[in-house]
């Protein structure tokens, strides 16, 4: 028996390839599908099954292609209801995988036909669950992203929850190995470890949501408490896992197209086309297309691309670090993103060199920084409300890049105002939505709050209530 995890950072999602005598099974595969495909022939192994354990809102899922290129089945658990063949399995069911059985947990709360995968070796004994966002390490999935479908509210939904661990999970072995669809960083809960893999015995010990002597009042509350909007493309990437997408081999052809700038200003100006700029900050800094944005490849970049641009099917134009086209397609598919038209071919270098209009984002250092504080420029920090109250430059004003344009009406008119964040990246992708928008009176603080700190700039923790308005 083979268990690996296929962990995309980027996403903070763990696929899983399991393979037994010469069969495999995948769950949970990202839009891209070679990769599994390429395990199982060196395994010289069949891939016989494609488990979705739900749903999913944060990424877009390749199991219908893996399933046209394989031939294996897709297995949802009950309730679900998609667009396409597949096996909806009852509570309960087994598949049998070489030697080993996937039994179907039927665990619902995230979404209604959520399912656990357990995984049992080949002398019977429970060995490991494939929780899906049901359970992760550190927390349990949000159950505020299905009450439309469901027609439930956020708390029906958590009372749900609270039945399916305590019914379907916990009273599992604790030497069962976790293994969830989700890590720190995504979006699908609020206080997840960053680890990857643990034994459900721990996570009993460590999970808030397992505590043996919770109540589901008790649950309900503490599961929904501090929950923050999600972010708008979860809806329309659920659409596309239920109802199917384009094959990913188009969607790579038509994004890697090369433009010439000539070209690449046409199809701009012709097609509404946002213009992406994924190369790292400091040379989008140094020179631009005017009123493009920047969303570095090098960062949080799919999420934050699902955050920030409302409609997965708005035309996108990519300026990109030389050979990273595909990658940056690709990416962008992860999230549902396929109306990708090109990339600009010889970057921004090609583009000065036509003798176009070129941009650029005016920067400080820290220490430069500080200089201008001790003369009470304004100040503006996107990171986080929790990262803001926790410590934050004296009299800055917070306007979290999440939601940068309930803000805008709060920003100084004409005086220049300094912009900052963590480490620089989420500053510079602010930065350039309101350099796009019209706002040019901003200077971007390069190398973020702790070099700032460093350079004796005054800070504090205190929270004026009227700030976080």
């Amino acid at each position: 028996m083979k268990i690996e995890q296929i962990y995309t950072g980027c996403l903070a999602q763990g696929a899983y390839y399991i393979e037994s005598e010469g069969e495999a099974a995948i769950i949970d595969p990202l839009r891209e599908v070679k990769p599994y495909i390429k395990k199982a022939a060196e395994d010289e192994a069949k891939i016989k099954y494609i488990f979705e354990t739900h749903f999913h809102a944060d990424f877009v899922s390749g199991h219908l292609t893996l399933s046209k290129e394989t031939g294996a089945p897709i297995v949802f658990g009950p309730t679900a209801s998609p667009s396409f063949d597949a096996i909806i399995a009852e509570d309960g069911q087994e598949f049998k995988l070489g030697k080993i059985t996937i039994k179907v947990l039927h665990t619902p709360g995230h979404t209604m036909e959520s399912s656990t995968f357990l995984l049992r070796d080949e002398n019977g004994k429970d060995h490991a669950i494939f929780s899906g966002d049901t359970l992760f390490l550190g927390d349990v999935g949000r159950p505020d992203l299905a009450q439309k479908a469901a027609h439930l509210t956020q708390e029906e939904l958590a009372g749900t929850l609270f039945d399916s661990l305590r019914n379907k999970i916990m009273p599992l072995a604790d030497d069962v190995i976790v293994y969830p669809a989700h890590g720190a960083g995504s979006a699908c809960g609020k206080n997840m470890m960053k680890e990857t893999v643990d034994t459900l015995g721990n996570q009993k010990k460590m999970n808030y949501a397992l505590r043996a002597d919770m109540t589901r009042e008790e649950f309900v509350q503490e599961v929904t408490e501090g929950l923050l909007p999600p972010p708008q493309y979860f809806p329309l990437n659920v659409k596309m896992n239920k109802e199917g997408y384009e094959d990913i081999d188009r969607v790579l052809a038509r994004g890697t197209q090369a433009l010439n700038p000539d070209a690449f200003e046409v199809a701009a100006n012709e097609t509404g086309a946002i213009v992406l700029d994924v190369r790292h900050q400091d040379d989008f800094a140094k020179g631009h297309v005017p009123r493009s944005i920047f969303i570095g490849l090098d960062g949080s970049f799919a999420p934050w691309v699902g955050a920030l641009i409302a409609d997965v099917e708005q035309p996108i134009l990519l300026i990109t670090p030389e050979g990273r086209e595909e990658e940056t397609v690709t990416r962008l598919s992860r999230v549902g993103f396929d109306n990708t038209l090109g990339y600009l071919k010889g970057g921004i270098k090609a583009w000065i060199e036509e003798g176009k209009e070129v941009d650029a984002v005016d920067n400080v250092n820290a220490k430069e920084f500080k200089k201008m504080m001790d003369k009470g420029v304004p100040v503006v920090d996107v990171r986080k409300e929790s990262e803001y109250i926790g410590e934050h430059v004296m009299d800055a004003q917070l306007a979290p890049l999440d939601y940068l344009n309930d803000h805008l009406a709060e920003l100084p008119e004409k005086e220049t105002f300094y912009i900052h964040c963590a480490g620089g990246y989420r500053s510079m992708i602010a930065s350039s939505i309101l350099k796009s928008r019209g706002i040019h009176n901003l200077v971007d603080v390069s190398g973020g709050f702790a070099e700032i700190k460093d350079a004796g700039v005054p800070v504090t923790d205190y929270v004026c209530p009227s700030t976080l308005k």
